[in-house]
């Protein structure tokens, strides 16, 4: 499996505190089989003030020791970065990285206001060449008034990356509803962490998977964690990665909605459990 957003590089944001914890992560990838993670600290002018030469040199600097201590596990440069009015330009000076220095970015737009010109932003993307990928439009406090806007930039051509812990529940029962009923309607192209540390914002991408896979299938919950990822790391267009996969009609539908509906109101003990334990874990670290 392979990773793209994650909070893993050490005392460069809100993500890993010190290396100590950094390597603590990386071997909890590992465990999960996975493979490849993107390096994407925070970039948010006013607070971190992260530029794409000093995560490239943190980046090389983590790969350097995990090679020393053995662990096999391939970081790739990105940011997770926020929404600005020279976006663009910082992506064309390198000052904002790209995932791999591919034609797909991550964009995160404010969590509880949408911003007034957020189409035309994410329009001006698509315009210069890039794919934009919104990442978890599941916790945005402003999702449930403007979702038509989501579905206007997914058929615009805007990426969306949800979080694995969203569907256990972890960020609470509005960004799991949202988190299911984006899988349900076929607008998700990827699943990642959004890791921050070893034990608050663990790496829980085989968990994530598993509950996608509950939802949409096996073959399309490889595809949120695989499939997709790795043509991005290849820098593929667009139209040569499979789609999104809408849940069908009939059984598999009723089945889903069903699971949705009792997870929402109080149903579904097992996820209701990890989503528990996640927040409490939250709370208490």
């Amino acid at each position: 499996m392979i990773d793209l957003h994650c909070h893993i590089l050490p005392g460069i944001d809100d993500g890993a505190s010190d290396l100590t914890v950094s390597l603590e992560m990386a071997r909890a990838f590992v465990e999960q089989d996975v493979t490849v993670v993107a390096c994407t600290p925070h970039i948010l002018p006013g607070l971190y003030h992260n530029t794409g030469d000093s995560i490239r040199t943190a980046v090389h600097n983590l790969q350097a020791v995990l090679d020393q201590e053995g662990i096999p596990l391939v970081l790739v440069p990105g940011a997770d970065a926020h929404m600005a009015p020279d976006f663009i330009a910082g992506l064309r000076s390198g000052r904002v990285l790209s995932l791999a220095d591919s034609r797909y970015v991550l964009v995160e737009p404010p969590h509880h206001t949408a911003p007034p010109q957020l189409e035309d932003f994410f329009f001006k993307l698509v315009v210069e060449g890039y794919v934009p990928i919104l990442t978890h439009p599941e916790r945005l406090s402003w999702v449930p008034s403007r979702y038509d806007t989501i579905k206007r930039l997914v058929s615009a051509g805007v990426w969306m990356q949800i979080t694995a812990g969203s569907l256990a529940g972890g960020f609470g029962r509005n960004a799991l509803y949202w988190a299911q009923r984006m899988l349900d309607e076929g607008i998700v192209h990827l699943l990642a962490t959004d890791a921050h540390d070893a034990e608050r914002r663990p790496p829980d991408l085989a968990m994530g998977r598993d509950l996608a896979a509950d939802r949409v299938g096996a073959e399309e919950a490889q595809r949120l964690v695989e499939t997709r990822p790795a043509g991005i790391l290849k820098d593929d267009p667009p139209s040569s990665v499979p789609g999104p996969l809408e849940v069908g009609n009939g059984e598999s539908l009723v089945r889903a909605e069903t699971k949705r509906r009792d997870q929402v109101v109080g149903g579904g003990a097992d996820d209701r459990l990890r989503g528990l334990s996640l927040r409490l874990r939250r709370l208490f670290q």
